[in-house]
């Protein structure tokens, strides 16, 4: 189940799972929320997004490992605003690539501009910017809603007045404001994602990093996340750059769509450029004739990699 954390600015451990330099509570990422452009002139009120309002941008971006190449010369830009997927088979670098625009690592090569900021220069300034959805769970379970929701105020130093205020804000935005007293282990996979969705929003953040967000989610689940998000985006204006295997929810939900392989960007634009593209008549055809049919293995999850070295080596279960 892929869960919601943060990056407190200022935090000397970047890694999942790992705990905080100033807090008792291991660190995750950020949700995020940020101010873009209403177009006034709009008879939907629908936020608008221009050419000149890059909120990412990527230049000549490259990753190597030893002698692999991860990512491999990449160019592309995000404008404010935006809803953006960024698509790719197992192991085409989307993961590494949305490592390097959060920090958690450094580029080979390449620049990297998020809301004005090179992470390689300042790194706290970009994590104030940003959050992020991973699959690793980053909720308390044997804390309440409410608890989860106020130790991340206070690790982003939210004032404690704006918390009161913020806090049931958002717990009745997502419905479960009358759950707030419960612990998370007894929530189902949908109520944990919306109570992530909560804790994300409320220090007001910017661009909303989500990695295979509604995986292992029934379609009613998956249905009601894609309708929270999209309204946060016409409401509050806030940057969505997502993956996702669902090809139905980047056709449906995306303005634009990148296509990732073998580290490289083949294919960019709307979806109908991308079918009009390849000759095909849905997204997935299209993907298939950009990517090819080929069966990806799956990578390990660094975790799943440590699991794997301390069953080795005799250290757990």
């Amino acid at each position: 189940m892929p869960e919601i954390g943060h990056i407190p600015p200022g935090c000397g451990s970047f890694g999942r799972l790992q705990r905080c330099s100033s807090s008792a509570y291991r660190c995750g990422y950020a949700f995020v929320v940020a101010p873009c452009i209403r177009d006034k002139t709009a008879s939907n009120a629908n936020w608008r997004y221009s050419e000149m309002s890059s909120i990412i941008e990527v230049e000549g971006l490259s990753k190597k490992f030893g002698d692999l190449i991860a990512v491999d010369d990449i160019s592309f830009a995000v404008q404010a605003g935006e809803i953006f997927a960024f698509l790719g088979p197992n192991g085409a670098g989307k993961s590494t690539t949305i490592k390097m625009l959060t920090t958690l690592l450094d580029p080979t090569s390449g620049k990297i501009i998020l809301n004005g900021k090179n992470p390689a220069v300042d790194a706290d300034a970009v994590r104030h910017s940003f959050g992020i959805v991973f699959q690793d769970p980053s909720l308390d379970d044997e804390l309440t809603a409410y608890e989860n929701m106020e130790i991340h105020g206070v690790l982003y130093g939210v004032p404690k007045e704006t918390r009161r205020a913020r806090i049931p804000e958002l717990l009745k935005f997502v419905e479960l404001w009358s759950r707030k007293d419960d612990l998370v282990k007894e929530f189902s996979g949908g109520m944990k994602r919306r109570l992530e969705i909560a804790r994300g929003l409320l220090h007001h953040p910017k661009v909303l990093f989500l990695d295979e967000p509604t995986i292992g989610l029934d379609p009613q689940t998956r249905n009601h996340m894609w309708n929270y998000i999209q309204n946060l985006n016409k409401t509050e204006g806030i940057t969505v750059f997502f993956t996702t295997h669902y090809m139905e929810e980047a056709d449906r939900v995306a303005g634009r769509i990148a296509v990732m392989d073998h580290g490289k960007i083949v294919a960019s634009g709307t979806s109908a450029e991308l079918k009009a593209k390849t000759n095909t008549d849905n997204l997935e055809d299209a993907f298939l004739a950009l990517t090819g049919k080929t069966i990806r293995d799956e990578d390990a999850s660094p975790l799943d990699r440590m699991r794997m070295r301390r069953r080795h080596w005799g250290g757990g279960r």
